[in-house]
């Protein structure tokens, strides 16, 4: 396996900060295989990046035969748009050394928990706006993915939000037409990449609707979705093992959806 850690900026931030993107690149033998790379976006509510839905979930991507990534973004203090740039740029960097690590440039996933979910569907959704990036940078689809993969996002900053998230990202003073831009079921078009979701039912954090929202929007426009809504587990299963769950508590039965996740990128990209 290649492992290192990348620094996204040049130097840290003010707050001393060093967005990371580290690698887990399977060092395989079949030098002609080009293979997808799921980027991992853990949650935290914008507040840090939680260990328990990093590294854990980028070996089991490993295993299923993928090429992995983690990345550890600003975070409060740091506002939007800062983590969309370190989402941006963990996405070109892996894109240009997709050559170098036999990564199929048009297979890169992203995926996030919560927060990190919403970050993913930032990136989805954002990719191509005016508002961040370059004409250029847009034309040339640097920074769009090819599929997200999103565990209990934050998703709507309506009435089911996740007041925290958005505290953290924009500030409790912040614009309300931003707080409603940032409201990602409305930023789905027919050019936002396919997506996975899963949910527990009973999500007191962020409620399942986040997800129900971002799936009804990728309907509208055609784009091919994946939803699970699984009957309860809380907020924050992860891996839905009993090393990763939030709370053992809430533990009921493990849910396949990394599994679920795998298979449907395999049909998603013809792998098999």
């Amino acid at each position: 396996m290649i492992h290192n850690i990348v620094n996204l900026l040049e130097k840290p931030t003010e707050f001393d900060f060093m967005p990371t993107l580290k690698t887990y690149v399977l060092d395989t033998v079949e030098r002609d295989t080009l293979r997808p790379a799921v980027i991992v976006f853990p949650g935290g509510g914008y507040e840090g990046c939680s260990y328990r839905e990093g590294e854990r979930v980028a070996l089991a991507y490993n295993s299923a035969g993928f090429h992995s990534f983690v990345v550890y973004y600003r975070c409060a203090p740091h506002r939007h748009p800062a983590p969309l740039y370190d989402a941006a740029a963990a996405v070109k960097y892996v894109r240009n050394h997709a050559k170098e690590w036999k990564i199929d440039p048009n297979m890169i996933v992203v995926a996030g928990f919560s927060a990190g979910g919403r970050l993913a569907a930032s990136i989805s959704t954002l990719w191509n706006s005016e508002k961040f990036f370059s004409h250029e940078e847009i034309t040339s689809e640097i920074y769009k993915p090819n599929a997200s993969i999103l565990s209990y996002p934050v998703i709507t900053s309506g009435e089911k939000a996740h007041r925290g998230s958005f505290d953290n990202l924009l500030g409790k003073d912040a614009p309300q037409d931003l707080v409603e831009f940032m409201s990602l079921e409305n930023r789905v078009s027919e050019n936002t990449p396919p997506a996975f979701l899963w949910h527990t039912f009973d999500d007191k954090g962020v409620p399942c609707e986040n997800s129900l929202y971002y799936a009804e929007a990728l309907s509208k426009f055609g784009v091919p979705c994946e939803l699970h809504i699984y009957p309860v587990g809380g907020h924050g299963q992860s891996r839905t093992t009993r090393e990763t769950i939030w709370c053992v508590s809430n533990f009921r039965r493990k849910y396949n959806w990394l599994n679920e996740s795998c298979e449907w990128l395999v049909d998603l990209f013809e792998l098999a």
